[in-house]
């Protein structure tokens, strides 16, 4: 569950022929956001981290992504949310995915395993009788925070776009990320000049969030670092704003000989 269904709960109670970009995401990286939503301003913490997996002969990174409400926001919906994507760093293609969520009495898991030569994944959710074969579009499929994370290494221009494909649960998404404008953001952290890219459902008809009339944004930073230092997910209902708060970066490279 990423942080987009993370936003709805609180509001409501392939791969292509050629490689990958590498990934945005860097081995040692955390980042930790405050989420707000509405009048409610510590509804709930994001925590993203990356951290090379050592237990594979080929270089992996696995990005996990938790989630959960905090406050008087867990009080009126209490919400827990763990996500993990394993990646090959060096294509920047996702291995595998597994999320798992917990609303109240509900609760969600499920594991998504990618097949690059016969262009599928296979997926398998916990209380079905047996696993799914989805048909991947073309594109490189991520989960949305993750997605835009790696716009910070697009290095876009307000007017330019470029395309991208997203996996939500068991369907995906083929998105166009737009360059709408640059803002200056004041954070915790600091005072940042910004880019704010914006996905848009254009090459297909839009469905789940964008059909409903929804909305995603990400603030990037223009300076060496290029940190996603703010998300937001508007609904007609209310905004959801997830703020950097804390940022570590990616561990140093073992210089060479």
């Amino acid at each position: 569950m990423r942080f987009c269904f993370f936003l709805l709960a609180l509001a409501l109670s392939a791969l292509p022929t050629v490689a990958a970009e590498p990934l945005a995401l860097r081995d040692g990286e955390k980042f930790t956001y405050k989420v707000s939503w509405a009048i409610l301003p510590g509804a709930g913490e994001i925590k993203i981290a990356a951290q090379n997996d050592p237990a594979f002969n080929e270089p992996r990174l696995r990005v996990t992504t938790t989630t959960a409400t905090r406050g008087l926001a867990r009080m009126v919906l209490a919400f827990d949310a763990r996500a993990e994507s394993l990646f090959n760093p060096v294509t920047g293609r996702l291995v595998s995915l597994r999320e798992w969520s917990q609303q109240r009495d509900k609760s969600n898991d499920h594991t998504v395993m990618f097949d690059y030569a016969k262009k599928e994944a296979l997926y398998t959710r916990a209380g079905e009788p047996a696993p799914r074969t989805l048909a991947l579009p073309e594109g490189d499929p991520m989960d949305l925070i993750t997605q835009l994370v790696q716009t910070r290494d697009w290095k876009l221009q307000p007017g330019e776009k470029r395309d991208a494909l997203v996996l939500f649960n068991d369907d995906f998404y083929e998105l166009t990320i737009h360059a709408a404008r640059t803002e200056e953001v004041k954070i915790p952290l600091g005072t940042f000049n910004t880019i704010v890219l914006e996905p848009r459902m254009e090459r297909t008809a839009p469905k789940g969030m964008f059909k409903r009339g929804s909305s995603a944004r990400v603030w990037i930073s223009q300076d060496e670092r290029r940190l996603p230092v703010k998300f937001e997910v508007e609904f007609k209902v209310g905004r959801g704003v997830a703020t950097l708060v804390h940022y570590e970066p990616p561990h140093a490279k073992n210089p060479g000989p």
